[in-house]
Order: C-alpha cells, then structure tokens, then sequence
C-alpha cells in the first residue's frame, strides 16, 4: 500500500526534524521544506495528501503559501501550525484554506489524531480536485485525461500544455488564477521566455473557447487569468 504523503514547512529546524522523524516513525512519507519559498517550489512538482504549514516564516508565510497551494489544489488538506492563538489568526488561517489549525506547543499525538481524521474526512470526499479528470462549464465539456474539449457535439484535441492550463483555469473558474502560480505548476519556471510562451497558449485557447458566448478568457492586468462563465 502506497504511504501518505505529508509537505511539512516548518522554519523551526529542531521542531522540523521532529516532526519528520515523528511522522515518518508512523510510516507517514514526509517531505520537510524550511520556508514558505521552498514549500511552495516542492508542492509545485509533487503531490501531496495533507500538507502541515507553519505560519511565521521567512520569506513567504503560511497563510499565503496557502492560498498558492490553494490554486494548484483546492482540496489538498491543509493545517496550520502557529505560536497565535488570537482569534484574528485562527480566522485568517480558514480564510486562508485551512482544514485545521493547532497552537505551539502542541501534542504530537493531538497533531497525529487530527491529521488521521482529515485524511479520513478528504478520502470520503466524492472525488478530490487532484483527481478531477473532467470539467464543465458553459456548454463546454472538458477531458483532462484525454486532453480533449468538446461543445455541441465537436470535440477539439488539445496539447500537454493547453490541457494543463485549461483545468487550472477549470479549479478557478470566475477567480484570478495568479500568473506566476500557473507557470510555476506548468513550466516549474517563471522566466521571459516561459512567460511569453503562456501567452501564446492563452490565445490558443481563447480561440477554442469562442463558440461559446457565456464563456470568456480574461488577461487581469498585472495579475494573471480569469476564466468568466456567466
């Protein structure tokens, strides 16, 4: 039986190797990341089943490497590990994505039983945005597996590429998806070049999405993407 797999992103080093050590003493499979920058570039090229955050980190918080996984996954499960307990925090932290959320210094069984009962919790989920193969929206039907879209009958092929950035559009439909967030998971690199190649396969796929006129590609300024069904 394959392991579950845990992204922990703890800046702590001593309280990090704990809690990999402990995990892992569990048969849980953890990957330990030391900041919020490094967490984000590991999710973006792996998959993961529950991710445990810190919230005070250097060069990038919990609270917003959440809202970056978010828009990879939006149903990866997530909890936050923080020294607040002020109510404030706790509801930036659900705001944020969170499906659980405990204060340090903490029990490392309560950390146990809490991560069991999410998994449990997201295993009976219908299915997980992580698996999700099709997509429909307007009078568009989409095939990620088959990398196909379909409407009124036609079906249109689509590239590796295309496909990719579809559904990542498809998981924020009527919300910004970031830019940089869609290169990153697509082409694990935000360069001049990768930049201007996404553009190229946002026109691309603006032309396949014409037929319908509910259906609309935006270019956020200075932002990202927004695919508006109306």
């Amino acid at each position: 039986m394959e392991k579950i797999k845990v992204l922990l992103v703890e800046d702590d080093p001593n309280l990090g190797s704990l809690l990999k050590e402990y995990l892992e003493a569990k048969d849980y499979s953890t990957v330990l990341a030391v900041n919020g920058k490094a967490g984000y570039e590991v999710f973006s090229k792996d998959k993961f089943n529950i991710c445990i955050l810190d919230v005070m980190m250097p060069l990038k918080d919990g609270f917003t490497l959440a809202k970056e996984i978010r828009a990879i996954d939006e149903h990866v499960p997530i909890i936050f590990l923080t020294a607040k307990s002020m109510k404030e925090d706790t509801l930036q932290g659900f705001n944020a994505g969170a499906d659980d959320y405990i204060t340090k210094p903490f029990n490392m069984e309560e950390l146990l039983m809490r991560l069991k009962a999410i998994l449990k919790r997201s295993k009976n989920d219908a299915v997980t945005t992580s698996e999700q193969k099709e997509f429909n929206f307007g009078n568009f039907k989409f095939d990620h597996l088959h990398q196909t879209i379909e409407i009124a009958g036609a079906k249109q092929k689509l590239t590796t590429k295309e496909s990719e950035l579809l559904k990542l559009l498809c998981l924020n439909i009527n919300q910004v998806l970031d830019r940089n967030i869609a290169l990153k998971s697509i082409w694990h690199d935000d360069s001049y070049f990768n930049s201007r190649s996404m553009d190229v396969y946002i026109t691309k796929l603006r032309k396949c999405l014409k037929n319908d006129s509910s259906v609309e590609l935006l270019n956020v300024h200075g932002k990202g993407f927004k695919l508006l069904v109306k």
